[in-house]
């Protein structure tokens, strides 16, 4: 992979979304080890700041006992030292063994990638997402998307992550920081999460996560919308804080970016006869013939993320321009 390299200033042009990239302004995804602009704030696994799903060890605790051995013996880890594979679905035996060694071409991938899948994290913040991902479940997503904007690349995009089951093999993954969604009566992290003041709701840290690992400092986040947002997923009716500003903004320029890189990536999201978004899971057939933007419900059953704040048509016309900006 390319070294971090800064451009020089007065560049003339803003970079397309979804456009190669030879030398790093800060702003790129890694798809085969390649580098593609988003226009929003990435921070990379090789960055000192960033997020390795790559390591074996544990990220976080005390370093004696974050060893693969240690968690191996001690039996309060995941199963496997890895926490990804190979994309291996529709691949020919002789591609198999050709990417097994990391030999990937962007058109191979491009072949293989049809999917996007949107999670809500339910840690609030994408240190404590990726601590209990990777650290404690075992599992991964290419990508994290912090309350301040703050996108998180964890694997290059070759990598098959371990995020939405029957979807990982053809699917790209995003854990948007919040705190879910949740039914009337229901137990629910707000009060420990969200104050209100007279501008509305935002989000309060809780004082054990310290800053949270929030990369802008003294960021104070307040959801897209002043209230909470209801809505029927999965046929029940839940609540929600909507995502920040700073995350939709992120999410629409990541997505058209995912979709100017990945021609199969359809730019829209499950909708039924009426074009309104389907809220339940798609039935298996329709899954397996699906190609577009997808939340973590339309796989499984038992999900409800992204829940009902999330505005989709936001992110699909951002998709649509990605689309339409790319390469022909």
């Amino acid at each position: 992979m390319v070294g971090w390299t800064f451009l020089p200033s007065g560049c003339a042009t803003t970079p397309r979304a979804g456009e190669a990239a030879f030398v790093r302004k800060g702003d790129e995804i890694v798809v085969c080890g390649q580098y593609f602009h988003t226009g929003a704030p990435v921070v990379l696994w090789t960055d000192p700041a960033g997020y390795d799903a790559y390591r074996v060890e544990r990220r976080f605790g005390p370093i004696e006992k974050s060893t693969w051995e240690f968690i191996a013996k001690d039996g309060t880890g995941p199963e496997t030292p890895n926490r990804y594979s190979v994309r291996k679905a529709g691949l020919a035996d002789d591609e198999i063994q050709r990417v097994r060694g990391g030999g990937w071409d962007l058109p191979l991938l491009q072949r293989q990638v049809d999917q996007f899948v949107l999670h809500y994290d339910v840690c609030g913040v994408s240190r404590q997402c990726f601590r209990v991902l990777h650290d404690m479940r075992g599992l991964s997503v290419h990508f994290m998307l912090d309350i301040d904007g703050t996108i998180y690349q964890t694997l290059d995009l070759k990598e098959r992550a371990w995020h939405a089951t029957s979807s990982n093999d053809r699917s790209i993954g995003i854990e948007i920081a919040n705190m879910g969604a949740y039914a009337s009566g229901e137990k629910n992290p707000f009060s420990r999460w969200y104050a209100i003041d007279e501008n509305g709701p935002y989000i309060t840290i809780p004082e054990d996560l310290g800053s949270g690992g929030v990369r802008t400092p003294s960021f104070v986040g307040r959801p897209d919308r002043p209230m909470l947002i209801a809505g029927q997923i999965q046929g029940r009716m839940l609540s929600q804080y909507d995502l920040t500003p700073q995350q939709y903004e992120s999410l629409e320029k990541l997505t058209a970016a995912l979709c100017a890189v990945f021609p199969n990536l359809r730019p829209d999201c499950p909708r039924d006869v009426a074009g309104n978004v389907i809220t339940t899971k798609l039935d298996d057939a329709s899954l397996k013939n699906y190609t577009g933007i997808l939340g973590h419900f339309h796989v499984q059953d038992d999900k409800v993320d992204p829940g009902p704040a999330l505005q989709w048509d936001r992110i699909t016309r951002a998709a649509k321009r990605g689309a339409a900006s790319a390469p022909r």
